[in-house]
Parts: C-alpha cells; structure tokens; sequence
C-alpha cells in the first residue's frame, strides 16, 4: 500500500510539472508566421527617394513618413536630391540604375526626361513607384493626384464664380508652371474639357512661371493692366501662386478675382485660404499621399512579381479647402509628420 501510494503522488506531481510547463509555453503565445515573414522580407531592403528638391513642403512631407516606416520595418531609405536640376536627376537615376536598390521612388520634373531611364531600370530588377507627377513610362505604380481631376475641379469653380452675368468679367487667366510636367499638361486638359463647355469664358492669359513666385506676380501685374475688369485666375501650385495672388491683392482686386489654386494641404497654404490670398485652395493632402506610398513601397518589397510585371496606380481624393472649411484637420505642419 505504501509503495502504491508513493507512485500516486510522483505521477501526480509529474502531471503538475507537465501542465505547468505547458501552462508556461502557452503563456509564451503563438509566433504569427505571417508577422515573421513581413519583417523578415522587408529588413535590408534598399529603397531610394529622387524628388525634384528636398526642402520644400511636398518633397519633405513625403519623405519623413518613408522615413518612418523605413525605421519602423528595418530597411535602408536614402535621398538623391537633385535640387531642382533635371540633368542631375537625370545623372542620379543613371547611376542607381547600376547600383541596383530594391525600389526607387521618383519625381518626375516632367513627363518624358526620366520616361526612358524608369523602363531601364524596371528591365535591370529594380521596382518604381512614381509620386504625385508621372512620366511617359507606367512604372509598378503611381501615387499622387488626378491633375485632371483638379484641372476640372478649378475650371468648375471658375465657371460658377465667372460665368455670364455673375462676375466682372467672364475674362480668366491661367498660370501653368513648366509647360511640360504632369501637372500642367493634364491640368490644362481637365481646365479645358469644362471651359470648352462654356464658350462665354474668355482666356485672356496663359503663361508659365516656372514655379516662380515672383515670375508669377509679374505675369499676374501685367495681365491686371491690360485686363482690369479679370473675374478669375488658375494656378497650378500654391507655392507659386502666392506671387499671383500678391499681385492681385496689390492692384486692390482681391474681391474681385477669385483665384484657384492646388497644393499637399500644408499649413502655410490653409493660412493662405484664412487670410484671403486664395479663394479655392484643392488639396492632394500630402500626409495621405504619404500613408498610400508606404503601403505601396511595402506591397511591392514583399511580392515576388518582378519589376515591371503589374502596374498599378491609385488617384488619391482631394479635398476642396475655402474659408468655410479651413481647419486642422485639412492641413498639416512638417512637425506633424515627424
């Protein structure tokens, strides 16, 4: 009986031993194999941002959410910073074509100086993202603005503010930035899809600036004196367009010429809304811009397609900003995104 019941109580403390190294392992919870795999494809990546030029509000907000994400997930992020030269992007994107990174994001200054060298580099392995201006070239993918979209959304404005009988004038000025870019050809197509529609809107001026602030301001001085009674004028950035809307503001037309704009939401530009220099300010929204890139750069480091073989791209929404509407929660500080 004695020796039955010493082997009852070792089975029993054996039983306990094992439920609580059981209990423990449990404790511990279950690897997610899916977790492993994500972190595990993405860490030692090599992801390399070209813009037009740092230092500016678009290029710097975009930059600091990649820089996030690419500290968060533990592959290497760069900058090759052309400072607004097309022929050193050019050189840049040569030279990253031979040294062969993960992902390249580009900003394209227009539609055809990269178009060649983004198809180079999808033929050498290397994934492109394209922001917010495209190219000739549909690369893995493109995220950014509908300008069309935002060349129909300023001419309808227009149209409401200047149409016959409404304004002082049906008389409208436009102000591209460089005849070439993304931004300007497809603007202008959306602009003129509406203003074919309302053939009593008279283009009085159209005129590059080059993203000029100053030259802006000068075109706009002397198309106010040739064209005193103008109801309305289109711009394609708010950077620039604060020359424009300066010019104006000076001849004393300020509530005569309702002047459109677009721009990443930054808080500068909202301001620019409050104080009255722009009566539409349309919004890309440069943070969301931002979120959509990151999930972009991380979709295409993780899939096994090779570059080139699926492209994609998504239109952000945009968001109108008047007086009505200007707050927080439409605009953004770069402090904000760091």
């Amino acid at each position: 009986m004695r020796l039955r019941t010493i082997g009852l109580l070792a089975a029993t403390a054996l039983a306990a031993t094992a439920w609580t190294a059981t209990a423990n392992a449990q404790n511990k919870g279950l690897e997610n194999p899916r977790s492993t795999t994500f972190h595990g494809t993405l860490e030692g990546k090599k992801v390399v941002f070209l813009p037009l030029s740092m230092g500016f509000d678009l290029t710097e907000g975009w930059a600091a959410r990649m820089r996030q994400q690419a500290e968060r997930l533990n592959y290497d992020f760069e900058i090759r910073d052309p400072a607004w030269s097309t022929d050193a992007g050019t050189r840049a994107l040569q030279s990253l074509i031979t040294e062969k990174p993960d992902l390249i994001v580009a900003h394209n200054p227009d539609i055809q100086s990269y178009a060649r060298l983004l198809a180079q580099a999808q033929a050498k392995g290397i994934k492109v993202v394209q922001i917010n201006l495209e190219s000739n070239t549909q690369t893995d993918s493109y995220v950014g603005a509908d300008w069309t979209e935002i060349g129909e959304q300023a001419a309808t404005a227009v149209v409401d503010r200047c149409g016959e009988g409404k304004g002082s004038s049906t008389k409208v000025a436009i102000d591209t930035g460089v005849p070439t870019a993304a931004s300007d050809v497809f603007q202008l197509d959306g602009i003129y899809r509406v203003l074919d529609k309302h053939p009593e809107i008279e283009v009085v001026s159209q005129q590059a600036t080059e993203y000029n602030p100053e030259k802006a301001r000068s075109i706009m001085e002397t198309v106010l004196q040739q064209h005193p009674d103008l109801c309305g004028a289109i711009g394609i950035w708010d950077n620039q367009d604060t020359g424009t809307a300066s010019a104006i503001q000076q001849a004393g037309k300020g509530d005569q010429v309702f002047l459109v704009t677009s721009g990443g939401g930054n808080q500068v530009g909202c301001e620019n809304v409050s104080n009255g220099l722009f009566n539409l300010y349309i919004s890309y929204n440069v943070p969301l811009q931002g979120d959509i890139l990151n999930a972009e750069i991380a979709r295409l480091l993780l899939s096994d397609a090779g570059a080139g073989e699926s492209k994609t791209l998504f239109f952000n929404p945009l968001t109108q900003i008047t007086k009505d509407n200007v707050n927080q929660r439409n605009c953004w500080t770069l402090d904000d995104l760091k």
